[in-house]
């Protein structure tokens, strides 16, 4: 008998029914992985493809329930086994609202067990596959892409045509509206998502540098490069290379970039030698190249070569509609993170975020979600976002005046509290550095 090739996650906080489940499974010829929080079966189901979830009930922190709920809104099609030591009626209609295929009271058999997961794969197999063209346009993500408004799906179209050729493409769009995640979509949607996919901020690395970091350079090319070097490009090899910030590179830089992507070969800082890449480049930039060109800052030459394909990422500002399920995406990662458990969000709050005009796009949504998730209790309300978002809001009941130095004082020991004095972690949430938390917690 062959092995199976399905691959069976099991999550229980159980290890001796984790021991149990996976030695059973595996005398099936199961592939199968365990977990024994729901954190940690999230990480897995991020990473792997699976095949069937079997799941305990009843969890400490976030309960299996929850986990059920996840997996039918990321991937709907997944069936799920429950195996409950309470098989009360409650919790068995709860779980067949979330779309739970079968249940399984503990103790079980290895045959009652084998006809369960049997029963659930067959289910599986049984569904009409989608194929491309009728894709549902219910479908709330795409890659890392999270979006259902018109605005996010014109830009998984231009996706679906580009990802299995290896067209330049350049990212435009506003700081934070997340052109890596559109890149990474490209390359992991795609045929090529074996391969390397390397990022690279331009902006991040020194002028001097960016050469030698780019196509690698020789030994003693230049004082401290005591050994041969692979820069960037012959890292991304038959993958992908994302270009960050690529208005920032230096006209030197430029011609050379050119040069690669007209001959699709790079020499080494310091070497004659040409090398043969085959590297699809993806560019990303948040300020107007055609301005750069006109200030004879940016190469026309190389503008035309890096836009073959052009997609346009949209501000938040104009798909408003998608700020929901952005938030939802932001309180599972960092209510698990945070708090061990699900945070959920009043519907006032939502209200003032799908009226803000979010001039830092998604990254100031995610770092407003993250500091609102250590300030709440159980559940996100408008007292703990921060004032900028609230001043647009009158709440009578709610006027307690505070100086400025009242409120920043509790703000920062809630974000101590949070990270566990992490002081490193917390000066990151609070977006000062590292010193002036310091001085400010003295």
């Amino acid at each position: 008998m062959g092995l199976n090739k399905e691959n069976i996650l099991i999550v229980d906080d159980d290890v001796h029914i984790l021991e149990l489940l996976q030695r059973h499974l595996q005398s099936l010829n199961y592939h199968t992985y365990k977990a024994i929080s729901v954190k940690e079966a999230i990480e897995i189901l991020k990473d792997k493809s699976i095949d069937l979830l079997i799941t305990d009930l009843k969890m400490p922190g976030v309960d299996g329930l929850e986990l059920v709920k996840y997996v039918s809104e990321h991937d709907p099609d997944m069936p799920k086994l429950v195996v409950t030591g309470y098989p009360s009626i409650d919790g068995a209609l709860e779980a067949m609202k979330s779309g739970v295929m079968d249940y399984l009271t503990k103790p079980f058999t290895k045959e009652e067990l084998k006809e369960a997961v049997r029963k659930s794969l067959a289910l599986k197999s049984k569904k009409p596959k989608f194929t491309e063209t009728d894709k549902p346009t219910t479908d709330v993500s795409y890659g890392e892409l999270i979006g259902n408004s018109e605005a996010i799906n014109k830009v998984t179209d231009v996706i679906e045509r580009v990802k299995n050729n290896k067209a330049t493409v350049c990212i435009t769009g506003e700081s934070g509206t997340g052109k890596e995640l559109v890149a990474r979509s490209i390359h992991y949607m795609g045929q090529y998502a074996r391969a390397p996919f390397i990022a690279v901020n331009c902006g991040a690395i020194p002028e001097n540098l960016l050469e030698a970091e780019l196509f690698g350079y020789t030994k003693g090319a230049f004082t401290g490069a005591d050994e041969n070097r692979n820069g960037f490009f012959q890292a991304a090899n038959h993958g992908t290379l994302f270009l960050d910030e690529i208005g920032n590179a230096s006209m030197a830089t430029q011609l050379r970039l050119l040069r690669v992507l007209q001959e699709k070969e790079v020499t080494r800082v310091g070497s004659q030698k040409a090398e043969k890449v085959d590297v699809r480049v993806i560019a990303a930039t948040n300020i107007d190249l055609k301005e750069l060109i006109d200030k004879g800052k940016f190469r026309a030459d190389l503008y035309y070569r890096l836009t073959v394909v052009q997609i346009a990422v949209p501000p938040l500002r104009e798909r408003i509609e998608d700020v929901k399920l952005l938030t939802d995406k932001f309180l599972f990662k960092y209510g698990i993170e945070y708090k061990d458990r699900l945070i959920k969000i009043s519907p006032e709050v939502l209200h003032v975020l799908e009226r803000y005009s979010w001039p830092g796009n998604i990254r100031e949504l995610e770092n407003i979600i993250q500091q609102a998730v250590i300030m709440c209790d159980k559940q996100v309300e408008v007292k703990d976002l921060p004032e900028h978002l609230k001043y647009q809001i009158d709440f009578p009941d709610e006027v307690e005046f505070q100086s400025l130095k009242e409120i920043e004082k509790k703000h920062i020991l809630k974000v101590l509290a949070a990270t566990n004095n992490n002081k490193s972690q917390a000066a990151k949430i609070l977006q000062i550095d590292r010193k002036t938390l310091s001085e400010k917690i003295k």
